[in-house]
């Protein structure tokens, strides 16, 4: 008996992509944590002048945050200018009305939902605000960084960080829009996980699985 195919495997996400996907979770779980943890102190530390625990964790947050930096310059590049553009179709189904409406009643269980990229209307802009957000942290973090480490980096950033701040209203006002943005990507990532698993279910595919082997299954039509 012969078998017919009723999916194709397509690849979604190239292996800089995937890598760069959860370089950025990992980065962000750890900003997030030392974070919370830079703003109030909870831990104690042992008896010994030679473990500077606020210190270490502090150091992770600088080099997490300036790993963030990179992977959304990155990004912002690759998905300009990457020679796949199945991110860049995606654009085609925001202008589209008939896309919003087809992505929104599938979230109801109407239909199914048909992508000219990698992603849907509402999940296109979602990402499109959340990569927002990311590089306004990083402008912020980058800011409040050289507020405090004036050699190196933190010295050649200093005019912009000066401009930044007094952009901002001053420091005060400038962390605590950088703590707002915090909250605005452990927002995301709750949902963005809900979603993802969601997904899987649903349309039995572009789900968990896309974003670790970077293929998806298209069924096919006839």
């Amino acid at each position: 008996m012969e078998h017919i195919a009723t999916h194709i495997r397509e690849l979604e996400f190239t292996p800089a992509i995937r890598i760069f996907h959860w370089t950025r979770a990992l980065t962000i779980v750890i900003l997030v944590i030392t974070g919370f943890y830079i703003s109030w102190p909870f831990l104690v530390a042992p008896d010994s002048t030679d473990v500077l625990l606020q210190g270490w964790i502090r150091f992770a947050h600088l080099i997490c945050g300036f790993v963030l930096t990179a992977i959304t310059l990155v990004r912002a590049y690759l998905f300009f200018f990457s020679h796949r553009n199945n991110e860049r179709r995606s654009f085609r189904d925001v202008l589209n009305l008939r896309s919003w409406i087809a992505q929104v009643k599938s979230y109801f269980w109407m239909g199914n939902l048909d992508k000219a990229g990698a992603y849907g209307p509402l999940q296109f802009m979602t990402y499109a605000v959340i990569s927002l957000i990311a590089l306004l942290a990083c402008i912020t973090g980058l800011a409040l960084y050289a507020n405090v480490y004036h050699l190196g980096v933190g010295g050649l950033l200093s005019d912009s960080a000066a401009w930044i701040t007094w952009l901002f209203g001053g420091l005060a006002p400038l962390r605590i829009i950088h703590h707002y943005l915090t909250w605005a990507f452990i927002i995301f990532l709750l949902i963005h996980m809900y979603m993802a698993v969601w997904s899987g279910i649903r349309f039995r595919h572009n789900s968990v699985d896309t974003i670790v082997t970077g293929y998806d299954y298209h069924k096919v039509h006839k």
